[in-house]
């Protein structure tokens, strides 16, 4: 049932040549498109279909998978059309300037799309360096330094040659009709348009032309916004596919706006063109009666995963289940303390281990070493009744000496989409072109990601070189976790899921499989339960959703607790008897739906 491999030959015809089917956009009524408010959290009920479901963090996303998927159209193609929408209505977060990892089963095998920016072939270990010292922050993020070529685009083309039921043109449809008619400002783009960092969007013709009016205010909710030189792009892209990204004017284009920026980068024509989308072999892995797969590095996320329910599994977290209060389900104080500790030693191996596999091999040159039984049971008995605070890298294969530790931050301007079509065919893919706005400038209609900030700044420590350093070709280190879950014995699909949240994902997504698998919570329920979880640092409690009662019990045992705001994305699709079952992030705007 699970086909692992390392690669395979592409399809060079389109699987969507072969069909007759027709597939009609219609743009929803304009009531669909601002369902909630911008910030906070808004109670949903989840969502039952008997046939197929998607689930995506806007409704005219959602609505536009949707509307493929009762076409005919495929799990993949669903995706497609999804992402095409996403990169208008929810720009801040993903879209054709950007990246994706993407998992995809097609009822006989999981395959790992990987369409991770690349590092250009100009880039150097000292790119965020300044004066012998790392450059701050946000003076590396803004501008065309730190933007990696864009992976999006080529790996859907990939993925579509295979999977792809409808015409790859057709897909482009919703978000093409969208862009020109307009679409209303949602009112979590209102909100982030006004936010301190988004004021740098003025310093970018393009970006103040389209998200703010003549005075230089930022576009209030239900404000209508057209985006025509995005549909110009689309439609290039949907009548020559990637390559019309990849090479052309809209490849100029990005390169003159990386070049030519005060923040210049070395983005160039040639990395454009070069750039090639990988089929990697997932990372499978059992956790009791399930199997769950996911992207292997250079995503981090899925490996720390297993890595922490791994050692869990001699865990009876079942017995500690969330317990009821007046703002809904709170998780209990044991499983807090044991889901945070096995994060700490997770993200320590992560921190030390994990880059882009094709420069800084795992250790023993997969990831078995770090999930090897004796291993995770060596590591798991440094879980005790107490908090070990922080926590230091293991030693598998007496790989340690070799390298240092990489403590680069990684920003939260993400998203993902769940699908099952109706064969049963699944996508989790996550997103993304990193910080809010990227790198804030824009192209051809929109915005370009800043990727490599998840490079580490620093390229050595004490005379080691850091794993996740920046090196040309390079893709940077991601925490992105999309994850298809399957009934061990019968091989049945039984969840897709993921979320954004930067390196915070990883304790989102293991919280939602957790609360589904050992809570016996539907996707709603579990997609719905406060974030919590440590990355190597302070116990972090997601702000306003747990009681003073859980505070003081984790301060007890030695816990420094951090309240904080843990604003995830999460999309998750179950199995049930009647179907599938959709939940959406109460934290955001997203909607499932379904048949």
């Amino acid at each position: 049932m699970f086909h692992r491999f390392a690669g395979f030959t592409v399809v060079l015809l389109l699987v969507a040549c072969s069909t007759s089917t027709r597939f009609q956009y219609r743009p929803p009524a304009e009531s669909l498109q601002a369902p909630e408010a911008a910030s906070g959290f808004v109670v949903k009920p989840g969502w039952q279909s008997s046939r197929f479901m998607v689930a995506a963090a806007n409704p005219l996303a959602t609505d536009a998978g949707y509307q493929v998927l009762k076409a005919g159209g495929s799990a993949l193609d669903a995706a497609i059309a999804v992402q095409m929408v996403l990169g208008l209505v929810e720009p801040q977060s993903s879209g054709i300037g950007g990246g994706a990892f993407l998992m995809h089963y097609d009822g006989q095998r999981v395959q790992a799309f990987d369409g991770r920016e690349t590092a250009p072939a100009a880039a150097t270990p000292e790119l965020f360096m300044k004066d012998g010292k790392p450059m701050p922050f946000m003076e590396g993020v803004v501008g065309g330094r730190s933007v990696g070529t864009p992976g999006a685009v080529r790996m859907l083309e990939l993925a579509h040659r295979q999977h792809g039921r409808l015409p790859w043109a057709s897909l482009f449809a919703p978000a093409i009709r969208l862009a020109e008619e307009g679409f209303l400002v949602s009112p979590r783009l209102a909100s982030l348009l006004q936010t301190p960092d988004a004021r740098r969007l003025l310093e970018d013709p393009q970006a103040r032309a389209l998200f703010f009016d003549a005075e230089g205010k930022p576009l209030a909710a239900g404000t209508r916004l057209r985006n025509p030189a995005y549909a110009a792009s689309l439609r290039a892209i949907a009548a020559g596919g990637s390559a019309a990204l990849h090479t052309g004017p809209i490849a100029e284009a990005v390169v003159a706006r990386v070049r030519g920026h005060t923040n210049a980068g070395g983005l160039n024509l040639a990395d454009m063109a070069s750039y090639q989308a990988k089929v990697r072999e997932p990372l499978c892995f059992d956790y009791k009666r399930w199997r769950v797969c996911g992207m292997p590095p250079p995503s981090s996320g899925p490996l720390a995963i297993a890595q922490m329910l791994g050692m869990l599994a001699q865990r009876d977290l079942a017995a500690y289940p969330p317990v009821p209060r007046e703002f809904g389900l709170e998780p209990s104080a044991e499983a807090v303390h044991l889901v945070s500790e096995a994060g700490r030693l997770a993200y320590a191996d992560r921190g030390r281990y994990v880059a882009d596999p094709d420069f800084v091999p795992l250790p023993g040159g997969s990831a078995a070493a770090l999930l090897a039984p004796d291993y995770l049971r060596a590591r798991a008995a440094r879980i005790g009744e107490r908090s070990m605070g922080r926590a230091e890298p293991g030693d598998p294969l007496a790989a340690r000496a070799a390298l240092a530790d990489d403590r680069s931050p990684e920003l939260p301007s993400t998203s993902h989409i769940s699908v099952v079509d109706a064969q049963g065919h699944a996508v989790s893919m996550t997103t993304t072109i990193e910080n809010a706005f990227g790198a804030q400038i824009m192209a051809a209609g929109f915005l370009l990601n800043n990727q490599l900030t998840d490079f580490s700044f620093v390229p050595s420590e004490n005379g080691k070189p850091v794993a996740n350093r920046v090196e040309a070709g390079k893709r940077p280190r991601s925490s992105m976790s999309p994850l298809l879950v399957f009934e061990r014995d019968s091989g049945r699909l039984a969840m897709t899921m993921g979320s954004p949240g930067g390196s915070a994902i990883i304790n989102y997504v293991a919280k939602t499989l957790v609360g589904m698998t050992d809570w016996g919570l539907n996707a709603q329920q579990a997609v719905a339960l406060p974030n919590f979880g440590s990355r190597n640092g302070p116990t972090e409690l997601e702000q306003g959703r747990v009681s003073p009662e859980l505070i003081a019990a984790l301060q007890a045992r030695g816990h420094e607790v951090r309240s904080i705001v843990q604003t995830s994305g999460l999309q998750a699709i179950q199995r049930t008897d009647k179907g599938w079952f959709g939940g959406a992030d109460p934290r955001r705007e997203g909607v499932a739906m379904g048949d």
